[in-house]
Protein backbone atom coordinates (compact mmCIF):
# COMPACT_ATOMS: atom_id res chain seq x y z
CA UNK A 1 0.00 0.00 0.00
CA UNK A 2 0.91 3.44 -1.14
CA UNK A 3 0.71 6.40 1.26
CA UNK A 4 0.97 9.87 0.42
CA UNK A 5 2.75 12.42 2.74
CA UNK A 6 -0.57 14.66 3.12
CA UNK A 7 -2.80 11.41 4.29
CA UNK A 8 0.37 10.89 7.22
CA UNK A 9 0.29 14.21 8.42
CA UNK A 10 -3.21 14.39 8.65
CA UNK A 11 -2.65 11.29 10.65
CA UNK A 12 -0.45 12.05 13.01
CA UNK A 13 -1.85 15.78 13.45
CA UNK A 14 -4.95 13.74 14.68
CA UNK A 15 -2.75 11.49 17.40
CA UNK A 16 -1.36 14.60 18.59
CA UNK A 17 -4.23 16.67 19.08
CA UNK A 18 -5.72 13.95 21.10
CA UNK A 19 -2.22 13.15 23.23
CA UNK A 20 -2.09 16.97 23.27
CA UNK A 21 1.74 16.40 22.54
CA UNK A 22 3.70 16.13 18.90
CA UNK A 23 4.38 12.48 18.52
CA UNK A 24 7.73 11.75 17.17
CA UNK A 25 7.11 10.75 13.09
CA UNK A 26 7.39 7.13 12.36
CA UNK A 27 5.46 5.39 9.99
CA UNK A 28 5.54 1.42 10.03
CA UNK A 29 8.36 -0.59 8.60
CA UNK A 30 7.12 -1.60 5.06
CA UNK A 31 4.74 0.89 4.44
CA UNK A 32 5.26 3.17 1.23
CA UNK A 33 5.30 6.51 1.30
CA UNK A 34 5.48 8.80 -2.24
CA UNK A 35 8.88 10.80 -3.15
CA UNK A 36 8.64 14.42 -2.65
CA UNK A 37 11.84 14.84 -3.66
CA UNK A 38 13.48 17.07 -6.59
CA UNK A 39 16.91 16.82 -8.08
CA UNK A 40 19.31 20.22 -8.27
CA UNK A 41 21.14 18.36 -11.76
CA UNK A 42 17.97 16.14 -12.85
CA UNK A 43 18.86 13.66 -16.01
CA UNK A 44 16.38 13.89 -19.07
CA UNK A 45 15.62 10.16 -19.21
CA UNK A 46 14.94 8.88 -22.45
CA UNK A 47 13.70 5.59 -21.36
CA UNK A 48 11.95 4.51 -18.15
CA UNK A 49 12.28 7.32 -15.55
CA UNK A 50 12.94 6.54 -12.06
CA UNK A 51 9.78 8.11 -11.24
CA UNK A 52 8.33 5.18 -12.66
CA UNK A 53 9.11 3.08 -9.71
CA UNK A 54 6.96 3.10 -6.67
CA UNK A 55 9.39 2.61 -3.51
CA UNK A 56 12.49 5.53 -3.13
CA UNK A 57 14.93 5.44 -0.78
CA UNK A 58 18.42 7.36 0.06
CA UNK A 59 21.67 6.31 0.97
CA UNK A 60 24.20 8.35 3.34
CA UNK A 61 27.06 8.33 5.21
CA UNK A 62 29.69 11.06 7.10
CA UNK A 63 29.27 13.87 4.35
CA UNK A 64 25.62 14.13 5.19
CA UNK A 65 24.57 16.54 8.42
CA UNK A 66 22.47 14.88 10.81
CA UNK A 67 18.89 14.33 8.62
CA UNK A 68 15.07 15.07 10.62
CA UNK A 69 14.59 11.29 9.82
CA UNK A 70 10.66 11.43 10.56
CA UNK A 71 10.31 14.28 7.26
CA UNK A 72 12.06 12.47 5.30
CA UNK A 73 10.44 9.33 5.80
CA UNK A 74 6.94 10.80 5.28
CA UNK A 75 8.19 12.38 2.01
CA UNK A 76 9.35 9.18 0.27
CA UNK A 77 12.47 7.58 1.72
CA UNK A 78 11.38 4.04 2.63
CA UNK A 79 14.57 2.47 2.68
CA UNK A 80 18.51 3.42 3.60
CA UNK A 81 21.63 2.27 2.93
CA UNK A 82 24.31 3.45 6.05
CA UNK A 83 28.14 3.55 5.14
CA UNK A 84 29.37 1.94 8.21
CA UNK A 85 33.11 0.96 7.51
CA UNK A 86 36.02 1.57 5.50
CA UNK A 87 39.19 -1.14 4.47
CA UNK A 88 39.93 -2.91 8.45
CA UNK A 89 40.20 -0.07 10.71
CA UNK A 90 37.57 2.96 9.38
CA UNK A 91 34.32 3.79 11.25
CA UNK A 92 32.18 6.24 9.53
CA UNK A 93 31.42 8.95 12.46
CA UNK A 94 27.77 9.12 11.40
CA UNK A 95 27.16 5.79 10.92
CA UNK A 96 25.22 5.28 14.62
CA UNK A 97 23.48 8.27 14.55
CA UNK A 98 21.90 7.85 10.86
CA UNK A 99 21.42 4.89 12.25
CA UNK A 100 19.67 5.36 15.25
CA UNK A 101 17.41 7.90 13.08
CA UNK A 102 16.25 5.48 10.44
CA UNK A 103 15.77 3.26 12.87
CA UNK A 104 13.36 5.30 14.94
CA UNK A 105 11.65 6.58 11.66
CA UNK A 106 10.64 3.35 10.17
CA UNK A 107 12.89 3.53 7.32
CA UNK A 108 13.89 0.17 6.54
CA UNK A 109 17.97 0.73 7.02
CA UNK A 110 20.91 -1.01 5.71
CA UNK A 111 24.30 -0.76 6.68
CA UNK A 112 27.42 -0.54 3.81
CA UNK A 113 30.92 -1.63 3.45
CA UNK A 114 33.42 0.04 1.27
CA UNK A 115 35.68 -2.41 -0.10
CA UNK A 116 39.99 -1.26 0.58
CA UNK A 117 42.16 -3.49 -1.83
CA UNK A 118 44.90 -2.58 0.19
CA UNK A 119 43.24 -4.67 2.74
CA UNK A 120 42.46 -8.63 3.41
CA UNK A 121 38.79 -9.27 3.24
CA UNK A 122 38.86 -11.28 5.96
CA UNK A 123 40.07 -8.37 8.04
CA UNK A 124 37.58 -6.05 6.69
CA UNK A 125 34.86 -8.54 7.41
CA UNK A 126 35.54 -8.79 10.52
CA UNK A 127 35.71 -4.99 10.74
CA UNK A 128 32.46 -4.98 9.55
CA UNK A 129 30.97 -6.81 11.73
CA UNK A 130 32.44 -5.78 14.65
CA UNK A 131 31.16 -2.58 14.15
CA UNK A 132 27.40 -3.37 12.64
CA UNK A 133 25.21 -5.21 14.81
CA UNK A 134 23.08 -7.99 13.88
CA UNK A 135 20.06 -6.20 14.28
CA UNK A 136 16.14 -7.72 13.67
CA UNK A 137 14.37 -6.12 10.30
CA UNK A 138 17.66 -4.84 8.96
CA UNK A 139 18.21 -4.91 5.33
CA UNK A 140 20.95 -7.49 4.07
CA UNK A 141 24.28 -5.67 4.36
CA UNK A 142 26.05 -4.35 1.35
CA UNK A 143 29.63 -4.61 -0.33
CA UNK A 144 30.77 -1.56 -1.88
CA UNK A 145 33.13 -2.40 -4.35
CA UNK A 146 34.11 0.32 -6.83
CA UNK A 147 37.59 2.19 -7.47
CA UNK A 148 38.57 5.19 -5.77
CA UNK A 149 40.96 7.47 -7.74
CA UNK A 150 41.21 9.40 -4.28
CA UNK A 151 42.42 7.38 -2.48
CA UNK A 152 45.76 8.75 -0.49
CA UNK A 153 47.28 5.39 0.46
CA UNK A 154 46.57 2.67 -1.59
CA UNK A 155 46.13 2.33 -5.72
CA UNK A 156 46.16 -1.06 -6.23
CA UNK A 157 43.52 -2.34 -8.49
CA UNK A 158 43.90 -6.06 -8.55
CA UNK A 159 42.96 -8.32 -11.60
CA UNK A 160 39.08 -9.28 -12.27
CA UNK A 161 39.72 -12.47 -10.93
CA UNK A 162 41.05 -11.35 -7.46
CA UNK A 163 38.67 -8.95 -6.88
CA UNK A 164 36.02 -11.08 -7.57
CA UNK A 165 37.99 -14.05 -5.18
CA UNK A 166 38.23 -11.59 -2.42
CA UNK A 167 34.64 -10.18 -3.38
CA UNK A 168 33.52 -13.67 -2.72
CA UNK A 169 35.11 -14.05 0.61
CA UNK A 170 33.87 -11.37 2.36
CA UNK A 171 30.25 -11.82 1.13
CA UNK A 172 30.70 -15.80 2.37
CA UNK A 173 31.78 -14.05 5.81
CA UNK A 174 29.16 -11.99 6.46
CA UNK A 175 26.60 -14.24 5.07
CA UNK A 176 27.55 -17.12 7.68
CA UNK A 177 27.25 -13.95 10.10
CA UNK A 178 24.37 -12.36 9.09
CA UNK A 179 22.26 -15.45 7.86
CA UNK A 180 21.64 -13.12 4.55
CA UNK A 181 23.60 -13.22 1.71
CA UNK A 182 24.85 -9.72 1.23
CA UNK A 183 23.96 -7.37 -1.68
CA UNK A 184 26.78 -6.02 -3.98
CA UNK A 185 26.86 -1.90 -5.01
CA UNK A 186 29.32 -1.13 -7.92
CA UNK A 187 29.72 1.15 -10.78
CA UNK A 188 29.73 0.52 -14.47
CA UNK A 189 33.57 1.02 -15.22
CA UNK A 190 33.97 -1.52 -12.48
CA UNK A 191 31.02 -3.98 -13.49
CA UNK A 192 32.63 -4.31 -16.46
CA UNK A 193 36.47 -4.66 -15.84
CA UNK A 194 36.04 -7.07 -13.12
CA UNK A 195 33.24 -8.94 -15.37
CA UNK A 196 30.68 -8.52 -11.76
CA UNK A 197 27.99 -10.52 -13.35
CA UNK A 198 30.47 -13.44 -12.71
CA UNK A 199 29.60 -13.44 -9.06
CA UNK A 200 26.83 -16.07 -8.58
CA UNK A 201 23.98 -15.75 -6.55
CA UNK A 202 24.52 -11.73 -5.84
CA UNK A 203 21.48 -9.46 -5.68
CA UNK A 204 23.12 -6.01 -7.50
CA UNK A 205 22.63 -2.30 -6.44
CA UNK A 206 24.01 -0.12 -9.33
CA UNK A 207 24.97 3.44 -10.07
CA UNK A 208 23.47 4.66 -13.08
CA UNK A 209 22.75 8.62 -12.88
CA UNK A 210 22.94 9.21 -16.78
CA UNK A 211 20.97 6.33 -18.02
CA UNK A 212 18.73 3.29 -17.37
CA UNK A 213 20.44 0.19 -15.46
CA UNK A 214 19.59 -1.86 -18.58
CA UNK A 215 21.76 0.24 -20.63
CA UNK A 216 24.73 0.31 -18.48
CA UNK A 217 24.60 -3.11 -17.42
CA UNK A 218 23.02 -5.18 -20.15
CA UNK A 219 21.45 -8.40 -19.32
CA UNK A 220 22.24 -8.08 -15.66
CA UNK A 221 18.80 -7.65 -13.24
CA UNK A 222 19.00 -5.32 -9.98
CA UNK A 223 17.48 -5.00 -7.01
CA UNK A 224 17.92 -1.07 -6.42
CA UNK A 225 19.43 1.29 -8.57
CA UNK A 226 21.27 4.36 -7.41
CA UNK A 227 20.05 6.91 -10.08
CA UNK A 228 21.22 11.03 -8.70
CA UNK A 229 24.06 12.30 -6.25
CA UNK A 230 21.89 15.80 -6.23
CA UNK A 231 18.94 14.93 -5.14
CA UNK A 232 17.21 17.26 -2.80
CA UNK A 233 15.01 15.70 0.17
CA UNK A 234 13.04 16.92 2.92
CA UNK A 235 14.41 16.78 6.07
CA UNK A 236 18.16 16.63 4.56
CA UNK A 237 20.35 19.98 3.97
CA UNK A 238 22.29 19.62 0.69
CA UNK A 239 22.51 16.79 -2.08
CA UNK A 240 21.60 13.61 -1.72
CA UNK A 241 21.84 10.40 -3.23
CA UNK A 242 18.67 8.54 -4.20
CA UNK A 243 17.52 5.25 -5.28
CA UNK A 244 14.72 3.17 -6.43
CA UNK A 245 13.74 -0.58 -5.76
CA UNK A 246 12.91 -2.43 -9.02
CA UNK A 247 9.78 -3.88 -8.09
CA UNK A 248 5.97 -2.71 -6.81
CA UNK A 249 5.29 -1.91 -3.14
CA UNK A 250 3.11 -5.09 -3.06
CA UNK A 251 7.01 -6.92 -4.15
CA UNK A 252 9.08 -4.60 -1.89
CA UNK A 253 6.62 -5.87 1.23
CA UNK A 254 7.37 -9.50 0.14
CA UNK A 255 11.28 -8.55 -0.51
CA UNK A 256 11.16 -7.14 2.81
CA UNK A 257 9.70 -10.12 4.29
CA UNK A 258 12.29 -12.87 2.62
CA UNK A 259 15.41 -10.79 2.97
CA UNK A 260 15.41 -8.73 6.66
CA UNK A 261 17.57 -10.13 9.00
CA UNK A 262 16.02 -11.99 11.70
Amino acid sequence: MTVSPLRILVLLTTVALAACAAPPVSVPLGMVTTANFSDRKPHDWARRTPQSYAVHGIDVARFQRPLDWGQARINGVNFAFIKATEGGDLLDPMFADHWRGAGRSGVARGAYHFYYFCTTPQTQARWFIQNVPKTPGMLPPVLDMEWNPFSPTCTLRPPANIVRRNAQIFLRILKAHYGQQPIVYTTPDFYEKNQMGRLGGTEFWLRSTAAHPSEKYPNERWTFWQYTSTGRVPGALGDLDINVYAGSPASWENWLARRQIR
